[in-house]
């Protein structure tokens, strides 16, 4: 049977930084834990979007043998903060903190970094934190990434579109962009369909960039989905050159394209059942 996940409040550095919230799924009772995985999530509603997916896959991956975390980035969910507080670097603070926190729990267990290796879980804009993440733990990381851009500037490019697309129907489109960008460029914040996006997190969104840190000798994995509802799908040039240059650095990568809805963005919320089996499969192949 499936043990209940473990809702609990994590604190980070001083009073000011608040409490992250988290749901540690951990491996069923009796199973071997294969790996640690730590969920990081997308952005602003794609996260909302998301949740049921995430937690699907999450339930599923402790099923197969993985202890998995899901935490709450600042301003998020039910963590410290509006989302206005957020900025970038808080934000691979949170993850990184996160990583530490669930090896150090597996520790006092006494399951070991060789017979459990981390697991960075990204989607969409949770993929470039991870990335970033990873350069500052001090343990090799895996990374599983579903719709992985391979920059950050498009997100923010989409999310400023919202605005655009708003004031469009009240007939006011004209010259937003160019308004948007020089208020974030005059250190304002802008409230973009109900968020508050603060000049460091665009900023940081903006330059962030999929990179594959160093291996340092160690061969590392790194599991690629993208979903389509299209017969005969393949990565776009850009996904297949992103997944090239992680596995130039030393990387073993996997690409999958999975049947199955855009959940982080639908109007009604939606599984893509598919995508948590192929996962599940994905991560055990790796661990044989």
């Amino acid at each position: 049977m499936p043990m209940q996940p473990e809702a609990f409040f994590l604190p980070f550095g001083s009073a000011e930084d608040g409490q992250r919230y988290c749901l540690l799924h951990p491996t069923v009772k009796g199973c071997m834990t294969r790996g640690l995985v730590v969920y990081i999530h997308p952005m602003a509603e794609e996260m909302n979007k998301a949740r049921r997916m995430a937690a699907l896959q999450a339930r599923t991956l402790a099923q197969a043998g993985y202890s998995v975390l899901q935490i709450d980035l600042l301003g998020c969910g039910d963590s410290s903060g509006d989302f206005g507080d957020a900025t970038w670097q808080g934000w691979v603070n949170d993850v990184v903190m996160g990583s530490q926190w669930l090896r150090e729990h597996s520790n006092r267990q006494g399951i070991s970094p060789h017979q459990a290796p981390l697991w960075l879980w990204g989607l969409r804009a949770g993929c470039l934190l991870a990335a970033e993440a990873a350069t500052r733990l001090n343990e090799a990381c895996n990374f599983l990434f579903w719709q992985a851009p391979s920059a950050g500037k498009p997100l923010l490019q989409q999310f400023l579109r919202l605005k655009v697309a708003g004031d469009m129907l009240s007939g006011q489109s004209k010259g937003v962009m160019e308004s948007m960008r020089h208020q974030l460029a005059s250190g304002s914040a802008l409230e973009i369909a109900g968020y508050s996006l603060s000049p460091e997190l665009a900023e940081g969104l903006e330059q962030a960039s999929l990179l594959a840190p160093t291996t340092a000798g160690k061969v590392q994995r790194m599991e690629w989905f993208e979903l389509s509802t299209r017969e005969g799908a393949s990565l776009s040039p850009v996904s297949t050159k992103t997944v090239a240059q992680w596995q130039q650095t030393g990387f073993a990568t996997r690409s999958h394209i999975v049947r199955g809805p855009a959940f982080w963005q639908t109007s009604e919320i939606e599984d893509a059942p598919e995508l948590i089996a192929a996962t599940v499969d994905a991560l055990t192949a790796s661990a044989t």
